[in-house]
């Protein structure tokens, strides 16, 4: 099992949240996406390491940007 975090920017409420969870969701290997609105960090549990790019353009679909 492998967790990374990460921290994303623009989320202002309840349903930011929830499009962030689905969209990392749906990534491959992904099983667990915990997201803290008050600081934007969001915890992504997954079988093995993800691809960061893929973890990218789940949040851009969601439509947030990842800090670098």
């Amino acid at each position: 099992m492998a967790t990374a975090t990460y921290t994303v920017e623009g989320m202002t409420c309840g349903h930011c949240v929830s499009s962030v969870e689905e969209e990392l969701s749906d990534v491959a290997g992904v099983t667990n996406v915990d997201v803290d609105l008050a600081t934007g960090q969001v915890t992504v549990t997954s079988s093995e390491p993800v691809d960061d790019t893929a973890v990218r353009a789940a949040v851009a679909e969601a439509g947030y940007t990842l800090r670098d």
